[in-house]
């Protein structure tokens, strides 16, 4: 998403609030992996989910 943002020519409404919590999410799951050598469970547990299959 970060790069995605970088990356615009028009810097859309509200771009530099979502990379800001984009940034906070990625420390955040880097602090959680130093402290329990697992991805967060929100990212282990991810999928891509039903629609994937709709076709």
């Amino acid at each position: 998403m970060i790069d995605a943002l970088n990356a615009t020519r028009r810097t859309p409404a509200g771009a530099s609030e979502l990379k800001a919590w984009c940034e906070q999410q990625l420390l955040r799951h880097e602090r959680y992996v130093v402290e329990h050598l697992q991805d967060m469970p929100e990212v282990r547990y991810w999928s891509l989910g039903d629609w994937a299959e709709q076709g």
